[in-house]
């Protein structure tokens, strides 16, 4: 089954649509340029909303790993995500000091990008356009040389998510922009995305066998 990473949740009736759904994973922005920006408070509020059993996920940018590192261990989050320039070294010791997941963002260009993803020593490799931008990236440069979980955003919505997960198998499908309407979660799209990937995920076991 394709894992699903509902990205971006800023409010409390976010939180509560997203238990609706049981998502595998609910992601954070502590981004501070991002429209979708929480605070340490705002998540810590989040997080007792979400149900239990839905890790969640912090996105960061180029912040310093022992305020990454605070959130890890006060269990306000239960995984990083690095979408900055953060070094390998950083990455290792944000592991080792929290024993969390890390996952690392590639923004992909070309096929160099994707060499670099394959070598890291994240937990799992994030393919994306940009940081939050909604659009797609050149997909067809994906193969299976990466060899390793990987989470796909960038520009995903209940139209495209079928034929993305049906043609590349990723490990995760990651959406933010495409469950919003007028910037804010919008708990039908919500239902409507993860719904798509269900069918899917069936539509591919049905052509499989």
């Amino acid at each position: 089954m394709t894992k699903i990473k509902l990205c971006g949740l800023m409010r409390p009736e976010d939180a509560e649509a997203a238990n609706e759904l049981k998502p595998d994973f609910a992601g954070l922005v502590f981004w501070e340029r991002s429209r979708r920006f929480v605070d340490r408070d705002q998540a810590k509020l989040l997080r007792q909303i979400l149900d239990p059993s839905i890790p969640v996920v912090g996105v960061f940018v180029d912040q310093p790993m022992d305020r990454i590192l605070e959130l890890l261990n006060q269990d306000i989050l239960q995984m990083a995500q690095l979408h900055g320039h953060e070094s390998e070294e950083e990455l290792n010791y944000l592991k080792v000091r929290s024993g969390r997941p890390v996952i690392r963002a590639v923004k992909v260009r070309s096929e160099k990008d994707l060499l670099f993803a394959r070598h890291s020593a994240a937990d799992y490799i994030l393919l994306d356009n940009g940081t939050g931008t909604g659009e797609t990236f050149d997909w067809t440069l994906m193969d299976d040389r990466l060899a390793r979980p990987i989470f796909l955003a960038g520009g995903l919505n209940e139209e495209n998510v079928k034929d993305v997960i049906c043609r590349y198998h990723p490990y995760a499908v990651d959406v933010s922009s495409g469950i919003e309407t007028e910037g804010r979660k919008d708990p039908e799209k919500m239902k409507r995305f993860v719904r798509a990937v269900r069918e899917a995920d069936e539509k591919c076991r049905r052509i499989q066998r």
